[in-house]
């Protein structure tokens, strides 16, 4: 757990190692073929009401992040980072009471004309603000 903070007990919550085969990328043949990517997710949260009721309502749902997870990664996009970046809207339009996040996205063997084990991205958002209010007409 992290340190505490005036809206009560904060803890970090990691969905660490995700693999999914995804079709980012900008060379043809990652558009067509895939690759595989490793996605892992940490987000700062205010969990004290599910500490004291035990109650899965109270904290953030494992398998529903997850979920978000994936069906950002099952988006084509050229760019991990934009990848990335869709990731940390969707979880702070989802979850706006979440402190912080971060999201990690490595594409494993990157075709760079070399061996290398991963090429990643690690982008975070401390004390996101919150999304833009929905305008009431348009």
């Amino acid at each position: 757990m992290s340190e505490g903070n005036e809206r009560g007990m904060t803890t970090k919550i990691v969905l660490d190692t995700m693999r999914f085969h995804a079709f980012h990328g900008v060379m043809p043949h990652e558009k067509q073929v895939g690759n595989e990517f490793v996605v892992s997710l940490t987000l700062e949260v205010d969990v004290t009401a599910a500490v004291e009721s035990d109650r899965l309502a109270d904290t953030i749902n494992y398998a529903d992040l997850y979920a978000l997870v994936k069906a950002e990664m099952a988006i084509p996009s050229e760019l991990i980072e934009h990848v990335g970046g869709r990731i940390l809207k969707r979880v702070r339009a989802e979850y706006p009471d979440v402190l912080r996040m971060e999201v990690r996205i490595a594409k494993l063997n990157p075709p760079v004309g070399g061996v290398m084990k991963s090429a990643e991205v690690v982008l975070s958002c401390h004390y996101c603000k919150p999304p833009d209010p929905m305008p009431d007409s348009i």
